[in-house]
């Protein structure tokens, strides 16, 4: 008798049919068996956010989250948001402001970052700093990361697109 589940659910744009175990968290389902790499395995107890992904629209911690809760549902990581485009101007503004050091904590706090800009387009530096609070990095003190965020939120309020890092010859 087997205890494995059937679950189907869209991934960044691809319907995906499995079998898994019950209690096998989304994290490790979208990491092992679909070789998904953005979402990372920090804590494994949902509080420092490298494991964020969404599904049905909303972020969640991958890691507190099972397979199966995600069965029917739309889930997208930062692979899919990176190729659809969705990121362009975060990813370029992290560049920017060198917010990606050693880029573990990237996927979740750009994923993060894009809820922002959605849900607060008017957002101010302090409201930056409280609604990413929730994300941990070790390496850059998060000032590269609220300047990022800053800018994308100054320049889509302008209507402008963040400008792209010019590569010295």
């Amino acid at each position: 008798m087997s205890l494995k589940k059937q679950i189907s659910m869209t991934v960044n744009g691809t319907l995906v049919n499995a079998e898994i175990e019950p209690r096998r968290h989304l994290v490790d389902f979208l990491r092992e068996d679909l070789h998904l790499k953005g979402p990372h395995l920090g804590c494994e107890q949902g509080a420092c956010g490298a494991c964020t992904v969404k599904v049905n629209g909303q972020i969640i911690r991958g890691c507190l989250f099972l397979a199966v809760q995600a069965n029917g549902a739309v889930v997208e990581t930062v692979e899919g948001l990176t190729k659809s485009g969705a990121l362009a101007d975060l990813q370029e503004s992290f560049m920017r402001r060198n917010a990606m050091q050693c880029g573990f904590c990237s996927s979740g706090m750009l994923l993060a970052a894009a809820e922002l800009i959605e849900k607060q387009p008017k957002a101010t530096r302090e409201q930056v700093r409280e609604w990413i609070s929730g994300n941990y990095c070790r390496c850059t003190g998060y000032h590269s990361i609220v300047d990022a965020i800053v800018d994308v939120l100054e320049a889509r309020s302008k209507g402008q697109k963040v400008k792209p890092v010019v590569a010295h010859a």
